[in-house]
């Protein structure tokens, strides 16, 4: 009963959602990608390298694992990675860069070919919106460091360095994409501590391993967006509704409420959401994807 509830559900949704995208409406993401896993802890995790590695808050991590935050973990533990994440649907070829989500997702054709976190500029030096196009692809790279980081070397009273040459003490890693965004790109990092953090001065940062394969993925003339969408809601095929929230870590004036509201009636999704699950995920902004649709008792109820 309750799976051919959810293929109604999934049908009536995905007739409304085509009605509001022939108005003029922005189209409903219908994707996730992530879920559920086991992790065995590797010599030298700790509980941040794991939720950098996964796309998940570490405060998190440790709640799902039942582990303080501040405890010591040890080789061999078994963790429960849960790390669902909306995919945005905003792109059909190249990369795309949700910046408050922290994760870049990879196209072509219309088919999902991975989801990487990644870091992105702290909010004194913001990775921008926009636009963009591979322009260039090295390995090793010298990283010839700018004026402006440079400066903020010299008022931090750290070694002011023009140049750092391939190795382990570059922070661009191994693999470079150059965007036609002057000045960024999509690298690697000697601190993978550092993904799925806004920590970089603009440029995006991803994990050794996740940079070496996106880079063999992908060419000179490879598009891509980056955008900012703190708050994303989906209808998935078995008829789910989830909602993922994230903080609005530059400050733009995003209201989380607002946004859902609006993006509910756009879709005709009002009657079908429960509003107490919203006030939790946006109270909780813990950015995984939530189930926010109602159950069927919830349905019988009053709106």
């Amino acid at each position: 009963m309750i799976s051919v509830a959810r293929s109604f559900l999934a049908c009536l949704l995905a007739g409304l959602s085509l009605a509001a995208l022939a108005n003029g409406q922005p189209p409903l993401s219908n994707q996730v990608t992530g879920g559920d896993r086991d992790y065995i802890v590797q010599p030298g995790d700790f509980l941040i390298a794991i939720g950098a590695r996964f796309g998940l808050p570490p405060t998190q991590l440790a709640r799902d694992n039942a582990v303080r935050y501040e405890a010591l973990i040890h080789p061999g533990q078994r963790f429960r990675i849960h790390n669902p994440h909306i995919v945005p649907a905003e792109l059909d070829d190249g990369i795309l860069i949700n910046i408050p989500q922290r994760m870049l997702f990879h196209f072509d054709q219309g088919l999902l070919l991975a989801a990487y976190p990644v870091g992105l500029g702290k909010p004194t030096w913001p990775t921008p919106e926009g636009e963009f196009r591979i322009v260039t692809r090295e390995a090793n790279k010298t990283w010839k460091v700018p004026l402006s980081i440079q400066e903020e070397m010299r008022r931090e009273n750290q070694i002011v360095l023009e140049e750092v040459p391939p190795g382990p003490d570059n922070p661009l890693g191994a693999h470079w994409l150059g965007l036609d965004l002057w000045g960024y790109g999509i690298h690697g990092t000697i601190a993978p501590s550092s993904v799925y953090q806004f920590r970089s001065h603009g440029c995006i940062r991803l994990h050794p391993d996740d940079i070496a394969e996106l880079f063999d993925r992908v060419s000179v003339g490879t598009p891509g967006r980056l955008i900012y969408q703190p708050v994303l809601l989906a209808v998935v095929d078995d008829g789910r509704i989830l909602l993922e929230v994230h903080p609005d870590v530059y400050d733009l004036g995003f209201d989380a409420v607002l946004t859902v509201r609006e993006l509910a009636e756009a879709h005709d999704l009002i009657q079908a959401i429960d509003w107490s699950k919203v006030e939790t995920a946006i109270a909780a902004q813990d950015g995984l994807a939530r189930e926010v649709g109602r159950t069927r008792s919830t349905a019988q109820g009053t709106p």
